[in-house]
């Protein structure tokens, strides 16, 4: 079970919700360590403290803000437990907006679980989760964690509470420089974009079963087990083409819904969606000494009479 990283409160309007935070998510990522080429001796990264040199445990290290080049202002955990700021031990929330509003770029900055804390923190607990369950809206919430304060939305999540960290707004760039030149579509190219997504569209991301399995994970684990036996990777199967650049994008699309239909087992239809397969010749059959008497049998009897010509005396 992961470790509470943060202990504090909900707080909305008059009521307290006592919770821990917790990470959402897990790294399944490998891990790497940094060796000499030369000999293969593990490269290490050591604490050292420049006035004694003497290398130091993490126990043994704090924080300090840097004035300037030599002054530095020591600052305890005393010291920020001690900060005038509300959201210290408080998820502060500071109102509730539709979901919709909040736009994709704002997320990012960190998922965590909220854990009510004991016994006397459930009914309100259960109460807020309820209460936004029933809406379309989540809390948009303040929040001190790591050195920063930050801004997320609550929402439930299954049986429990998710609070999202948000990037504030100046933190996020504008799209406008990005954009491509002007083009010409033609409606016919947007109808078959959409018949497109259609093709490809399921209920819920578990449909896709192991299409969203981390293969770059698993290929790097069979890498390193195979060169720690001392033998080559085992080749995947089936391993897709590289695409190669799109001429002609209406003929693109229609493949693309072709190829995504019959992956979903669907006939393709009608209007220049079908595709056209070669039919395959069919193998000789071989007679035997028996069909073969008996197919001359019948050429004989099926054949016409030939004419003989008569000569006529002169």
């Amino acid at each position: 079970m992961p470790r509470p990283m943060w202990s504090g409160a909900i707080s909305f309007g008059l009521v307290t919700v006592p919770i821990t935070l917790e990470p959402a998510t897990e790294s399944h990522s490998v891990s790497m360590r940094q060796i000499h080429v030369e000999d293969g001796g593990r490269i290490r990264y050591r604490k050292v403290c420049e006035v004694d040199g003497q290398e130091l445990s993490e126990d043994e290290i704090g924080r300090a803000y840097e004035v300037t080049k030599d002054h530095l202002v020591p600052v305890t955990d005393a010291d920020l437990e001690q900060m005038p700021l509300p959201t210290a031990r408080a998820i502060e929330i500071v109102a509730f907006v539709p979901a919709d509003t909040i736009t994709p770029q704002q997320y990012g900055a960190g998922d965590y679980y909220l854990r009510a804390k004991g016994d006397v923190a459930a009914k309100p607990y259960v109460l807020l989760r309820r209460a936004l369950d029933r809406t379309e809206k989540v809390a948009v919430a303040k929040f001190a964690l790591r050195g920063r304060e930050r801004l997320g939305v609550l929402r439930p999540h299954g049986d429990a509470l998710l609070i999202q960290g948000l990037h504030w707004g100046d933190e996020i760039r504008s799209p406008a420089e990005l954009a491509p030149p002007a083009v010409d579509l033609s409606e016919e190219e947007i109808e078959r974009a959409l018949t497109l997504l259609d093709s490809m569209t399921v209920d819920h991301l578990a449909d896709l079963g192991d299409t969203l399995t981390d293969r770059y994970t698993e290929a790097l684990h069979e890498v390193i087990e195979a060169k720690a036996e001392h033998r080559e990777p085992r080749q995947v199967e089936g391993e897709a083409a590289p695409a190669g650049q799109v001429v002609d994008l209406m003929a693109a699309l229609e493949a693309s819904v072709a190829e995504a239909r019959e992956r979903r087992g669907e006939a393709p239809s009608g209007g220049g969606e079908a595709t056209v397969h070669e039919m395959k010749k069919k193998a000789p059959v071989k007679k035997t000494a028996a069909q073969k008497t008996a197919a001359k049998k019948t050429t004989a009897k099926k054949a016409p009479a030939k004419k003989t010509a008569r000569r006529r005396s002169a």
